[in-house]
């Protein structure tokens, strides 16, 4: 061989190498955070509503896709059902349909932390899991290594404990209470703080980090330095919360938060100022480490705004009234409206996911589906979910699919919903074909005029897609009891409705 020859090998072997090498790290798996806030409406956002201050949120969606059509369920629980296992609620039943604290899913059920997992991932949750508050259900065997903040639902801002009863102590890590439940710190501040320990730590492995604010759920308290004692109204003045001019939660560059006149949704826009600066203090510890540019972040409100509160449900909580932002949706929080169901939703990947906005109908339960075919992993046969990759990465258009929706282990709201056609049913029983009222979502949004008397073949067409829906419902009688024993200090119709809301 000739030295020419020779040197010509040389240079087409490295080029083949460096190919491989390109091709690897084109191909590296990327780290996933995703990012759940809790009650946070359509209008209780920046991006939605010029009045909210959320500029670290705003600059993810705008830099990312927004899906502005994006759905979950009614209500905490079942959210985070459909978002771990890419399933309907209904596909379990029970404890699957409304907020409570027993076993959601049973333990084995394929999880999007499982998947992770069996893909090489280590994977982690910080906040809220409320899947099952027994430690025996906790997340730490459902596919996570390693867990932190509240087995249960929500908790006392500062005290991080439950509602008085069995569930009461809740503040966990892996598993174990922690003594004192690290009394004195917002919940807010200590989920990031775990959020970005997870960031910076050195590893081999690629992260999934599922990051569940309690925010802006009640009880709203944003008392900032001021931590021996709680949010309370000013005794001079009834029209202001004490020393908010001193808190940093309340006050904003752009005058936003204390140009609104009700003190109550002002304390609301405090609280999503502080949860957008915990998500910005995540992006920033995504810069330092020069781990942004291999992140994908996904983020989703679990389901609509609260509206009221009658308070006295957990430690320092205040009663509420109409205290978040209003919308244009019908509905709230357990609600299969729109106001319950369609909430703030976008994906962000530096590089990997072009700016832009859809109104393709994107669901939480589609989350699991797309992460496993990122990594590549073999995905569930009877997953509700659609892979949504051609779309968060080549703009392309979904194909046409029906969204299901039902509320309670009784089922009493249910909901279909295909292109721009809605079914909405309230009170308990299967629906008939003459049961459902009829929305077409395109001419009103507001879901304010029924016209099933005008479309009986479109309410037909409909009806059956509800059918096949129900027919992979689970079969097991349900439980029509929430929260677990002893839960809640109220008593009477109060407890009942703190309990069917939390």
């Amino acid at each position: 061989m000739t030295q020419n020859r020779l040197c010509l090998l040389v240079v087409l072997i490295a080029t083949l190498l460096s190919s491989d090498c390109c091709s690897v790290a084109k191909e590296s798996p990327p780290n996933i955070v995703v990012i759940l806030s809790d009650d946070q409406g359509w209008a209780d956002i920046g991006y939605n509503n010029p009045a909210v201050y959320s500029p670290n949120l705003d600059r993810l969606a705008e830099t990312g896709l927004t899906f502005k059509s994006h759905y979950v369920m009614p209500q905490c629980t079942p959210t985070r059902v459909a978002l771990m296992t890419g399933r309907y609620p209904s596909r379990f039943g029970g404890s699957a349909m409304s907020a409570s604290n027993d076993l959601a899913f049973p333990l084995g059920t394929p999880t999007l932390a499982s998947m992770l997992r069996k893909s090489g991932y280590e994977t982690y949750l910080t906040g809220k899991w409320h899947l099952g508050s027994a430690f025996k259900h906790g997340p730490n065997h459902q596919g996570f290594d390693h867990s932190y903040g509240s087995i249960a639902g929500a908790c006392g801002m500062y005290d991080h404990r439950y509602r008085t009863g069995k569930w009461y102590e809740t503040w966990h890590r892996d598993h174990k209470l922690i003594e004192g439940s690290e009394n004195g710190i917002h919940a807010t501040d200590l989920v990031t703080a775990e959020a970005i320990r997870v960031i910076e730590a050195d590893r081999d492995k690629p992260f999934f980090l599922y990051v569940a604010f309690h925010s802006v759920h009640t009880p709203l308290d944003e008392r900032g330095t001021f931590v021996d004692r709680p949010t309370q109204l000013d005794p001079q003045n009834s029209d202001r919360w004490l020393d908010e001019d001193k808190i940093q939660w309340f006050n904003d560059p752009d005058g936003k938060i204390q140009s609104e006149s009700d003190p109550e949704k002002r304390l609301l826009l405090a609280s999503v100022n502080h949860l957008d600066d915990a998500v910005g203090k995540i992006v920033a510890a995504l810069d330092k480490t020069g781990k942004r540019d291999n992140t994908l972040i996904l983020f989703s409100s679990d389901n609509g705004p609260q509206g009221s509160w009658p308070g006295n449900a957990y430690p320092d909580d205040l009663k509420l009234t109409n205290f978040n932002q209003p919308h244009r949706w019908r509905g709230k929080k357990v609600d299969v409206w729109e106001g319950g169901i369609h909430v703030p939703g976008f994906a962000n990947w530096q590089g990997k996911i072009d700016p832009g906005e859809t109104d393709e109908m994107v669901h939480i339960i589609d989350w699991f589906p797309t992460l496993a075919g990122l990594v590549k992993s073999q995905t569930p046969e009877n997953l509700d979910g659609t892979d949504i990759s051609s779309l968060l990465f080549k703009k392309e258009t979904l194909p046409p699919r029906d969204l299901y929706w039902s509320w309670h282990p009784s089922f009493n709201r249910w909901a279909v919903r295909f292109e721009d056609w809605k079914l909405v049913k309230y009170g308990q029983g299967q629906p008939a074909r003459g049961d459902w009222q009829l929305f077409d979502l395109s001419k009103d949004p507001g879901e304010k005029a029924d016209i099933a008397s005008e479309h009986p073949d479109m309410v037909s067409s409909l009806h059956e897609k509800f059918l096949q829906q129900r027919s992979k419902d689970s079969k097991t009688k349900a439980k029509t009891k929430q929260g677990g024993k002893g839960m809640g200090k109220g008593k009477g119709k109060s407890k009942r409705k703190a309990e069917s809301t939390k």
